[in-house]
């Protein structure tokens, strides 16, 4: 089956769990839940406390004074998870929850990784990274970039790369890498199982990167057509989901009867 990254189902930061698939051990699939925690000077440490040691992390809500003499109200949770994540650099994230992925990939095992949170959270920058320099980009950008590098090393395999970005907005779906703007396209996109099994999105453009500056420019070219609004949190925030998706298509040079 052709090798597909997904690399972003909403572009992940702050209390936002990023979900990871990939394969372990004798190729079993695996979900792992990772919670990077926005960096910021002063948060509520009295009813959070995240232990990157332990990759966990307690809450506790005092009892409303309010809920009588006999209140049962919870007052506190405990939650484990794969990895707690609090200050960290944006390559310690991808290290940590997108390379393995990338690596299984190049393998032939489908990886998804997805950021969730609320608004303002930092999915967008998790995902895509800042403005700040190279070392701010985000885990699509890293991802692309240890593609081809992995592409480079395995000169024995004809090794294809297309790509696809679909925006979910209001319900409907948009190809953001089409000529077509955002703003002409009807939105009544669908998604079908191929003949092979496999879920697409019909008529969804997927062109060919022959290199990684190609990849990065079509990615960002892709950014750039996104639904974005001003909150009160942030001035710039994108207000869809979207799934930037890498295929990886990779034929032996030295058997011709290998199936792709």
């Amino acid at each position: 089956p052709t090798r597909a990254l997904p690399g972003a189902l909403l572009p992940g930061t702050a209390a936002s769990p990023s979900r990871v698939e990939a394969p372990r051990g004798m190729g079993r699939n695996n979900v792992r839940v990772v919670v990077r925690a926005r960096p910021t000077a002063s948060y509520a440490s009295d009813n959070f406390q995240f232990n990157e040691a332990s990759d966990s992390i307690d809450m506790r809500l005092p009892k409303d004074d309010h809920g009588g003499v006999v209140n049962n109200q919870q007052e506190s949770w405990h939650f484990k998870l794969d990895k707690v994540m609090a200050n960290a650099s944006q390559e310690q994230v991808f290290d940590s929850c997108a390379s393995d992925v990338v690596r299984s990939v190049m393998d032939g095992y489908n990886g998804t990784i997805m950021a969730y949170g609320q608004t303002g959270a930092g999915k967008t920058h998790t995902m895509t990274g800042g403005h700040v320099g190279f070392a701010d980009r985000g885990i699509v950008p890293r991802s692309i970039s240890q593609i081809y590098t992995e592409a480079a090393s395995r000169p024995e395999n004809q090794i294809t790369i297309r790509l696809s970005y679909v925006e979910i907005y209001n319900e409907l779906m948009f190809d953001l890498l089409t000529d077509v703007g955002v703003a002409e396209q009807s939105g009544d996109l669908h998604v079908v199982e191929d003949p092979k099994g496999a879920i697409q999105v019909k008529g969804l453009s997927n062109p060919i990167a022959a290199t990684e500056e190609e990849a990065l420019h079509v990615f960002f070219q892709g950014d750039t057509n996104r639904h974005v609004a001003e909150h009160a949190l942030n001035k710039g925030s994108t207000r869809s989901h979207c799934v930037f998706t890498i295929h990886v298509e990779s034929r032996s040079r030295l058997e011709s009867n290998e199936k792709v």
